[in-house]
């Protein structure tokens, strides 16, 4: 089968089209022919450093987490799942994994679920790794009706879930951002939006809570944890995708408040309750039947020939949406 593989890391490697052999369906996987997949900062981060980051395959490498696609056969022990049913996940691309980047994977039935009826193969492939994530961190929050939540970040990939998500579990959502696409994506999905450029923290905060927000999912991390940190209410909760940086948690600790590291890739890595992504990606596809999670996907369309200028496009910074790759 055709792959795109990376047969040198670094920021010039390029993707080469190459000869694979089609994988063979086992025991407790599903083979997939992949419709679409798409691209992740962290997809780019193993491209760019390779040996450097301890997650990246062994080149050459067959990079690529996320998919959809259509079940082709069922391995022994995997039930739920039919020739022919459409599903999505997250589920190689990293470590031992074989990719995405390819037209089949043999992915770990743990790993995926059924895909949204409402959505397409292309909308679908925007949605695992990101929407996991966005529901982790709200979860892992205790997000309820008649909370207060902030996002920074929240026209981003997993900030736009996020903003969507929160409203489904019944929070009034507020999200920071910058421009007027930003904005209008954030008030879109019925948040307020706060223009981090032109307002204080402190003064949001005091303008829109009493005291704090209850929970803040901060999806740009680093250095603006200090901002989630003042932004935060007494013993409230901050979830947090970006938290590789070193940080005096004295105020933090002064409020009382628990912070929450999502990094969903644990699972995937270590090989370590596998099936709560399954579980999550099956109650976010009723969610998306619902109505209530649409994924916004950047108009820009790649083939998998055409994968570098997909990740080249995610580097730019210019891409308003997920990008995906369609096979």
């Amino acid at each position: 089968m055709k792959a795109m593989l990376i047969k040198e890391y670094g920021e010039n490697g390029n993707f080469e089209v190459s000869e694979i052999e089609k994988p063979e369906v086992k025991a407790n996987h599903v083979l997939v022919k992949i419709a679409a997949s798409s691209v992740n900062t962290i997809d780019t981060m193993i491209k760019n450093m390779g040996s450097d980051l301890p997650l990246s395959p062994a080149a050459p490498a067959l990079l690529g987490m996320d998919f959809s696609g259509t079940v082709e056969a069922v391995g022994e022990g995997v039930t739920g799942y039919a020739v022919g049913d459409e599903v999505y996940g997250c589920a190689g691309g990293l470590a031992d994994l074989p990719g995405t980047l390819t037209e089949y994977i043999v992915a770990d039935s743990n790993l995926m679920a059924h895909k949204p009826n409402g959505l397409s193969m292309r909308e679908t492939a925007a949605l695992p790794l990101v929407a996991i994530t966005a529901y982790e961190g709200l979860t892992r929050a205790g997000v309820k009706a008649g909370q207060k939540v902030l996002v920074h970040g929240g026209s981003g990939g997993v900030g736009h879930l996020a903003v969507q998500l929160a409203k489904y579990f019944g929070a009034e959502v507020f999200a920071t951002g910058t421009g007027d696409n930003q904005k209008a994506i954030i008030q879109k999905f019925g948040a307020t939006f706060i223009d981090f450029k032109t307002e204080k923290v402190a003064d949001y905060t005091a303008k829109y809570t009493n005291g704090g927000f209850d929970v803040v999912f901060d999806t740009v991390g680093g250095a603006n944890l200090t901002n989630s940190i003042e932004a935060v209410a007494l013993n409230g909760h901050i979830s947090t995708t970006v938290s590789l940086c070193e940080l005096d948690l004295t105020p933090l600790h002064f409020k009382g408040a628990s912070l929450h590291v999502v990094f969903m890739l644990i699972p995937m890595l270590h090989n370590f309750n596998r099936d709560k992504h399954g579980n999550i990606l099956e109650t976010l596809a009723e969610i998306s039947n619902e109505g209530h999670l649409t994924p916004i996907v950047d108009e820009n369309q790649f083939s998998l020939e055409q994968v570098g200028d997909a990740y080249a496009h995610l580097a730019s910074g210019k891409a308003i949406g997920k990008i995906v790759v369609e096979h």
